[in-house]
C-alpha cells in the first residue's frame, strides 16, 4: 500500500476530531476534486501552447466532430460542448477574431446563424487534437485497460445517478 496522501491525512483529522461523523465520502470526492484540478492544469498546458483556452478547444473540437463542412448552429454548440450557452458567444467572438471560425447566415433559417471552421481552424484543431490525445494517454498511463474500463463504467453510472 502506498504512503498516506493529502486526503488520507484529512480523513484521519476528521476521524480524530469528529469520530461521530462518517467522513468517508471525502475519500472519493476529495480525491476526484484534486484530480480534476490537476488534470485541468495538465490539459490547459497543451491548449495554451496553441493559444487556446479549454473552452476554445471544446468549441473547435465540436465543430470538427460535426464532419464536413464542420458547421453547427450556435445553439447546437452548447449541446455538443462543456461550454454554457452564455459563454459560446464570447468564445465565438474570440475564435472568429483569431480567424479560426466564421459565422454566416443560415440557408434554412433567415434569422439563424451557422458557425464553421475556417481552413486555419481545421488545421489547428487537427494538430492540437493529436497532442491532446497523447497528453490524455499520458495522464492515464498509470491505469491498465481493465482499470480504465472499470473507471469509465463507475464514472458513467455515478454521473447517471446524479442526472
Amino acid at each position: 500500500m502506498s504512503e498516506p496522501d493529502h486526503v488520507d491525512r484529512i480523513l484521519a483529522d476528521w476521524a480524530r476530531e469528529r469520530p461521530d461523523l462518517d467522513a468517508s465520502p471525502i475519500g472519493v470526492i476529495g480525491r476526484l476534486h484534486r484530480l480534476a484540478i490537476r488534470i485541468t492544469e495538465e490539459l490547459e498546458t497543451v491548449f495554451r501552447r496553441h493559444g487556446l483556452g479549454e473552452g476554445d478547444f471544446d468549441v473547435l473540437a465540436a465543430l470538427r466532430r460535426a464532419g464536413a463542412p464542420y458547421e453547427r448552429r450556435p445553439s447546437e454548440l452548447a449541446g455538443h460542448t462543456m461550454v454554457t450557452t452564455g459563454a459560446i458567444t464570447k468564445r465565438l467572438d474570440r475564435l472568429e477574431s483569431a480567424g479560426l471560425v466564421r459565422r454566416r447566415a443560415s440557408e434554412t433559417d433567415g434569422r439563424g446563424r451557422v458557425v464553421g471552421l475556417t481552413t486555419a481552424g481545421l488545421a489547428l484543431i487537427d494538430e492540437v487534437l493529436v497532442e491532446h490525445l497523447a497528453n490524455e494517454e499520458r495522464l492515464l498511463s498509470g491505469l491498465d485497460a481493465g482499470d480504465r474500463a472499470a473507471l469509465r463504467g463507475l464514472l458513467r453510472r455515478w454521473a447517471d445517478s446524479l442526472d
